[in-house]
């Protein structure tokens, strides 16, 4: 716990203009991918052939080793450490039997022509299971200097799994996500705050996404003719072969993963997304005044948009296209405009739904179904709800690269908050996700549900695959970060907000940073130290509740006893005491003596408002830096109270519940929190009951 002195010293936050930094146009590549790759689709096979150039990014150090990801060979056997972690299970979706998925790297050599394959071997960096054959290692015939390159050249074959996680096939339906050699992240002293240089090249765990370092990709797919696909990056050429096939070329610079998709059934849709008609000069001029940016740098480019669509969801196509320029404007907007000329959305075949809701750069997957055709559920937002979302992607996991095997929260934490922002702009932040006879639901209100007074034995800022019991990786990586942002929200405002997360942005685009730099960058453009809040609510497991505890009012009551005075003593009745209390109150000339108990439940501290309603008298606020247990209210007013509630404008995002939070006086016992609230709270136990979450 902070001294009370760095309380009252946020307290008094003063706000500091943003200065902007220049948006990075390009990465600084430290590899390149020249990739041909054969789909059979019988055999759910892939042949491949790939150049890969690496650069030693270090000044210092030389590097004798080089590490790979293997992915697939996640979905081998039953021994994998992504298997035995996720019990052949992952967001909904089992394994299919004997539908296995591996990638063996059949011959591996120097330009020069050296072979590196006998020497190349799996190891296990995270857990020691031998069994795991995610990770593999090779020793160079020469080190690489620092700054200098090697080029390798790769054969492999993939076998592709039936799709459940992220990757695979469900009948004519491909998926291809993971699929080639992937080299690892060589992290210099310095970076992310290694103290020495290495290798960052964790094992494919259940929970966890990727990590890699930026470059360029030029990635050629030879398919059957018949079938309709997308990929990652611009297409800049495609050739008929002789037997029925299909050879597309594609190409993206600045990114750091490669997927493609193919399906015969596709319906393709196509749409741009216009930097001129799709905003309006209002909005950018807002945008500006509100970032403390100019009007060039908020300006947004125009991109391609294309939506391959399954031919059931077709009366879906329209929404598809406008959850996708939703992403484009207001995710450009807020943090910096998007710097690809492509955009693709997929939308998975029936029974490939594990491919849903993922991203790679410039491509990403939906969700979707053929009930939100028809009504009633075409109310439910929940199709733009994942576009947007894994749209945002592009920039919290695409172009500000985290690490998302070791902070996870930095990409998903920041993008559940940037998606209900943006559903907030398109739908209002009560309808984001319901609107429909009545009644509606926020994304702000479900990432609530997810909370729980009994969610305090993990971290934020912890592996992704060392959450205990597993499940609580989602709210840990997702829900929870979203409510810490959204309360630091509450308090700077909106204003400061929107200039960290802009700043942020632009900092670290095409770069690789760590929490540290949030937080620095948090205290740097506050001018205040915020470590006391990050503590807690970030590397801390604790929770945060504060309630009214109690509330009095009554009517001051007239003395009685002895009393010395200028004509002698006199002695008052208790009798004529109260006589003159309740005179008091029927002549309306009596004081009230009011006492509210304000009272920390949670072991986190965070400053809160306490409203008061006094009878026929407007709203009186007042500030409690909550950090002692207890707070005691008093007043002596000519007015009884009518009610009380800590934090009446439900800022405080994180405070587990919202139900205890107002007291009435009129029973002592009915809170004044909204009926919503009441009713979030009520499901949200039921369902922490039944173990939903």
């Amino acid at each position: 716990m902070r001294s009370m002195a760095s309380v009252i010293l946020f307290a008094a936050l003063a706000v500091v203009p943003a200065k902007a930094d220049p948006l990075p146009q390009k990465s600084d590549q430290v590899v390149q991918y020249q990739i041909a790759v054969s789909l059979d689709p019988a055999k759910k096979q892939l042949q491949g052939t790939e150049r890969l150039t690496w650069r030693n990014p270090s000044t210092t150090d030389t590097v004798g080793e080089l590490r790979f990801h293997l992915y697939l060979n996640a979905f081998k056997n039953t021994k994998t450490t992504f298997v035995k972690e996720s019990g052949g299970q992952l967001r909904g979706d089992e394994m299919a039997e004997n539908a296995w998925g591996w990638i063996d790297v059949t011959s591996l050599k120097t330009a020069a022509g050296a072979d590196l394959k006998a020497g190349l071997t799996f190891i296990q960096p995270d857990d020691g299971n031998n069994d795991d054959q995610t990770v593999a290692s090779v020793v160079l015939p020469e080190p690489v200097p620092p700054g200098g390159s090697i080029t390798l050249d790769i054969v492999f074959t993939a076998q592709l799994p039936q799709v459940f996680a992220r990757t695979g096939y469900k009948d004519d339906f491909f998926l291809v996500g993971q699929w080639f050699p992937k080299i690892g992240v060589y992290e210099p002293a310095g970076m992310r705050g290694q103290t020495q240089g290495g290798w960052n090249c964790h094992q494919f765990h259940a929970n966890s996404e990727f990590y890699a370092d930026y470059g360029s990709f030029r990635v050629e797919i030879t398919i059957p003719s018949n079938y309709v696909m997308g990929a990652t990056g611009v297409r800049t050429n495609q050739r008929t072969n002789p037997g029925g096939t299909t050879t597309y070329v594609y190409e993206q610079a600045d990114v750091h993963d490669f997927a493609w998709t193919a399906d015969p059934d596709y319906v393709v849709i196509t749409a741009k997304f216009s930097a001129t008609e799709d905003v309006s000069p209002a909005e950018y001029a807002r945008i500006a005044k509100l970032l403390g940016r100019s009007l060039d740098e908020v300006k947004l480019s125009d991109v391609d948009i294309t939506v391959l669509l399954q031919p059931d969801h077709r009366p879906q196509a329209q929404r598809h296209v406008d959850a996708a320029k939703a992403g484009l404007k207001w995710f450009g907007l807020w943090y910096g405009r998007y710097p690809y000329k492509t955009l693709t959305v997929v939308d998975p075949a029936p029974g490939g739904g594990g491919a849903g809701g993922m991203e790679y750069p410039t491509f990403i997957t939906a969700g979707s179904s053929w009930l939100l055709n028809y009504w009633p559920f075409d109310k439910l937002h929940s199709a733009e709800a994942v576009t947007i979302h894994e749209f945002g992607h592009q920039f919290w996991y695409a172009m500000v690269g985290n690490n998302e095997f070791e902070e996870a929260w930095l990409d998903e934490g920041f993008n559940t908050y940037s998606t209900a922002k943006t559903m907030t702009a398109v739908f209002g932040r009560d309808r984001t996700m319901l609107e429909f006879l009545g009644i509606s639901l926020g994304e702000w209100d479900v990432n609530r549900l997810s909370n729980s007074p009994t969610l305090k034995y993990n971290r934020i800022l912890q592996n992704s695959w060392s959450y205990v019991p597993p499940g609580t990786y989602g709210f840990y990586s997702y829900q929870k970060p979203a409510l810490v942002l959204g309360t630091l929200e509450g308090y700077i405002g909106e204003e400061m907000m929107a200039r960290i997360m802009r700043t942020y942005h632009e900092r670290w685009r095409f770069k690789h940073p760590r929490s540290e730099d949030f937080f620095a960058l948090v205290n740097e453009l506050t001018g205040q130290d915020f470590g006391w809040y990050f503590d807690q609510v970030v590397r801390g497991g604790d929770v945060l509740d504060y309630d009214i505890s109690s509330a009095t009012t009554r009517p001051v009551r007239a003395d009685s006893g002895v009393f010395d005075g200028p004509g002698g003593r006199k002695t008052v009745s208790e009798e004529a005491a109260h006589k003159q209390t309740e005179d008091a109150v029927k002549a309306k000339t009596a004081q009230y003596e009011t006492s509210v108990v304000v009272r920390r439940r949670g072991e986190v501290y965070f400053p809160v408002t306490v409203a008061f309603k006094f009878e026929g008298k407007p709203e009186v606020r007042m500030t409690w830096d909550g950090v002692a247990r207890t707070n005691t209210f008093k007043f002596v007013r000519p007015e009884k109270l009518e009610w009380a509630d800590v934090d009446p404008d439900r800022k405080v995002l994180l405070d587990v519940n919202w139900l205890n939070n107002g007291r009435r006086i009129e029973d002592d016992l009915k809170p004044s929190a909204s009926w919503t609230s009441r009713w979030l709270f009520l499901v949200q136990n039921i369902v922490t009951t039944l173990g939903l979450f």
